[in-house]
């Protein structure tokens, strides 16, 4: 039966998942995980959880699902050591160095790839069942079609998310929070920009052109010295960056153009069920009980409907109920359907709008009372909201014909007092929490409504000691399967004068459970007649203890030893004592080419070692004779995308090794996992170089990737000065550090421009026009997007360019990332780059450099 996983972000969503009916539960300790601001569990909180979790047949997956650096890594392998002793039955890990680790020295724990690691294939797949993961969790952007054929071709468990927030961004390749603010969604602490506002624009490219070949007539239009604040910089893309938009740019779209609606998944869970998935993943380790306790409760309904023989049929009821507790906007299918998705993102407001129930149609706002006709039913204590307005207000005065309610229906016209606030006549009124439902769920998971089935026989007879002997229900497996307990008190029953025990008397004794997780279906008493027993709480006490003994029993069969793994010896704060062997003191140039220009003579390129050409230009004839030239000059590497889908594999692919043979590939630089084994057989033969997209944060990822064939790593740009020094003087491989450019901020499976998940026959095709894009946010910086019709991915540049010092951290390679600078403003950076002359002012940044993410 496949699994339902619920999120857990603090005890009374444990709870309200457990005794709503989860499978399993995901939860954080106070360190390494992915919901840094959920309340999470400390040490003797975590081992509560566990157990409460654990003694109900729940099983708990743990989550250290965060970048680990290198004097981290001794604390995560400790912590995962105490959650495994407690009883856990698995990890989600993002970390490819930890994961790797505690699957060596963890054999009986299972191992899961979060969807960090941004799964989204079956090359992935199969890597991850190559490197001893039990279960991936995919990445959300999959559909049906694609979930079932992993799972058709893979011995591994599959997990997919089925209902909750989406990211804009494929999960594991969104550095905007990091970026702008240095909180790091890999590291837990994502601020989310994605639920802010922006603007889109789109710029006439050959308008820009115009003004590049201008600028390209000022002598030293950059250099080291200028930092491209001379004055004569007439670049328009390189001063788009302040407030003032060019007067050609067009506003396409407005609003929140990156928040997603939630997922509502209902729909596809008897297909899903039947493309073999494992798992079905509730989003919510940041909701409230109320949340985790409604979701959890109905999809535990219809995963029981979908197995059952009864049609499947959704009642609307549920919907609505769902959509009390969360929605943005209604929910969407998100990427299920093969057909594209115009309804995934909500543009009007990026939080919980709740369940709509009318509009203003009268106000006063001086006495802050609002009239309007109801659409849904309202009471005292209940949450609303108002279209234009941030705050929540709690109904706490309800009137109709001067008269003061404490509830009304649907159809009734009612004023609600003390409403002041940013309120208009016609806004939209939404309830956020009803007040009732609220009190009973709370009521409902302060029960015991999970129970363990257990039979027991019970030995009252004269002159006998009294003993109890209690038993699981097989037909119950888990923790308490073929378990049994017996307890015996030092009490002889005998004849009675008046007031003889019945069975039905030890019976009712016996079902006192409620306040525990076990009830009693069977019970046999071997009762004397007329028996009298001294104190009926003798009952009461054997119940206790066997029940007691039967928990003890059941921590003991799921609990195991700590493993034996001397922590000192874990190079958890690396000593910076001196380069390693490979390093050198001139680190050789790489120069990525986001986009190549007709126009541009790119043989005018000097003084770089690789050059990194995207593999979208390799079957596009129009760009042949460029990469001939870059070919003959220099050592050129294929460039992967982060994505790779199943029509772009095969387009591309396909002739990849014409490619390679006609163009003499030094190498590729692979962007995922799934990479490392589609290209197995080219291993030793090129370079295979694993991009930041990896997201190596320390020398564990460094030497497993080294182990399964990676000659060169890309370290992560959310590294500090301190730790990628730290990294580098100690890496078994070469390594690389991007020193120049335009950070890619999210890899987005929707195009702005056409409002879809996928692209559509009747789309206006703005992707295909002459003319570049960009967002612009509150504080007026612009964003570049790229789109991309092959797949439908979005790629979002930052706003600012990333330039930074190297010569302290000496690595073996320097990466300069060309987005929209001209030929003499790349030869110009290359000279600065190998001077190790960083740029400075209002167009660059440092990014995370100088700061701890």
């Amino acid at each position: 039966m496949i699994e339902l996983l619920s999120p857990v972000g603090d005890f009374d969503c444990l709870k309200a998942a457990v005794q709503n009916g989860a499978d399993s539960v995901y939860f954080g300790g106070s360190l390494f995980n992915a919901r840094y601001n959920a309340h999470n569990f400390d040490a003797d909180e975590l081992k509560q959880a566990i157990q409460y979790a654990k003694l109900r047949n729940v099983k708990v997956d743990f989550t250290l699902n965060t970048l680990i650096k290198n004097n981290e890594f001794a604390d995560a392998v400790e912590l995962a050591n105490y959650v495994y002793s407690l009883g856990v039955d698995a990890i989600i890990v993002q970390d490819l160095g930890l994961a790797r680790y505690l699957i060596k020295n963890f054999p009986d724990l299972p191992i899961h790839a979060s969807t960090q690691m941004t799964i989204h294939n079956l090359h992935g797949v199969k890597e991850l069942e190559e490197l001893g993961f039990k279960r991936a969790v995919l990445s959300r952007e999959l559909s049906l079609d694609e979930i079932q054929y992993i799972c058709k071709n893979t011995n591994i468990e599959i997990e997919t998310f089925i209902h909750g927030a989406l990211c804009i961004s494929y999960s594991g390749q969104c550095l905007f929070s990091s970026s702008i603010g240095a909180r790091s969604g890999n590291r837990g602490k994502c601020a989310q920009p994605c639920r802010l506002p922006y603007k889109l624009f789109s710029t006439n490219n050959q308008k820009q052109k115009l003004n590049q070949n201008k600028s390209d007539t000022n002598k030293n239009n950059i250099n080291c010295n200028n930092n491209y604040n001379n004055s004569n910089n007439n670049n328009n893309y390189n001063n788009n960056n302040n407030s003032n938009n060019n007067s050609n740019d067009i506003c396409l779209d407005s609003g929140y153009l990156l928040s997603p609606r939630d997922l509502c998944g209902l729909n596809y869970i008897p297909q899903l069920i039947n493309a073999g998935v494992s798992c079905l993943k509730i989003e919510g380790r940041m909701k409230s009980p109320e949340y985790v306790a409604t979701v959890t409760k109905i999809y535990r309904k219809y995963i029981d409907l979908a197995y059952s023989q009864k049609d499947y049929i959704i009642d609307q009821n549920d919907i609505d109920e769902l959509m009390q507790v969360f929605n943005r906007g209604g929910f969407s299918s998100a990427n299920f359907e093969s057909t594209p998705n115009r309804n995934y993102v909500f543009k009007e407001k990026p939080n919980n709008i709740g369940i709509y129930i009318g509009n203003v149609s009268k106000l006063n706002k001086e006495k802050g009372l609002v009239r309007l006709t109801l659409k849904n039913n309202v009471q005292i204590g209940d949450k609303i909201s108002f279209e234009k307005e941030e705050h929540k207000y709690t109904i706490s005065e309800l009137m109709s014909n001067n008269s003061n309610l404490r509830e009304a229906n649907s159809g009734d016209t009612v004023v609600i007092g003390r409403m002041k606030g940013n309120l208009h006549l016609g806004d939209k009124v939404y309830k956020l929490t009803d007040a009732v439902k609220s009190k009973k769920i709370d009521e409902f998971i302060q029960k015991e409504n999970k129970k363990i089935p257990l039979s027991a026989h019970i030995i009252v007879k004269k002159g006998v000691p009294l003993s109890l002997e209690v038993t699981s229900c097989d037909k119950e497996n888990g923790n308490y399967f073929s378990m049994s307990a017996k307890s015996v008190i030092d009490i002889l029953p005998i004849d009675a004068i008046t007031n003889p025990i019945s069975e039905d008397r030890i019976k009712e004794q016996l079902c006192k459970t409620t306040n525990s997780q076990f009830e009693f279906k069977y019970i046999k008493v071997d009762l004397d007649d007329n028996t009298y027993v001294p104190k009926i709480s003798y009952i009461n006490q054997l119940r206790r203890e066997c029940l007691e003994k039967l928990e003890e029993q059941a921590i003991q069969r799921f609990s195991r030893d700590k493993k034996n793994i001397e922590l000192s010896l874990i190079n958890s704060d690396i000593s910076v004592t001196g380069s390693n062997n490979i390093n050198n003191e001139n680190a050789k140039i790489c120069l990525l080419l986001n986009e190549l220009d007709l126009d541009y003579d790119y043989s005018k390129i000097s003084n770089v070692d690789n050059i990194y050409v995207p593999l979208k230009y390799f079957k596009n004839k129009q760009y042949e004779e460029i990469i001939e030239t870059l070919a003959r000059n220099n050592n050129l590497y294929i460039y992967l995308p982060t994505v790779l889908k199943d029509n772009f594999r095969n387009f591309y692919f396909n002739d990849i090794d014409t490619i390679i043979k006609k163009y003499k590939i030094k190498g590729l630089i692979c962007s995922n996992l799934s990479c490392i084994n589609y290209f197995s057989n080219l291993k030793g033969k090129l370079d295979l170089v694993a991009n930041y997209t990896f997201n190596v944060f320390n020398n564990y990822t460094i030497n497993e990737l080294a182990e399964i064939g990676i000659k060169r790593v890309v370290l992560s740009p959310e590294l500090d000065e301190s730790n990628l020094k730290n990294i580098t003087n100690n890496s078994i491989i070469p390594t690389e550090v991007l020193v120049y450019g335009k950070l890619v901020l999210m890899n987005i499976g929707y195009c702005l421009l056409g409002s879809s998940n996928l692209c559509y026959p009747r789309c206006d095709m703005k992707c295909k026009e002459n003319s570049k894009f960009y967002l612009k946010d509150r504080l007026n910086m612009n964003f570049r997007l790229i789109p991309d019709s092959i797949q439908t991915i979005s790629t979002l540049y930052n706003s600012k360019i990333n330039s930074i010092s190297y010569s302290n951290i000496k690595p073996n390679f320097v990466r300069i990332s060309i987005l929209d600078e001209n030929i003499d403003e790349i030869n110009e950076i290359i000279k600065c780059v190998k001077n190790d002359k960083p740029f400075t002012g209002s167009n660059f940044t440092k990014g995370n450099f100088n700061k701890t993410v």
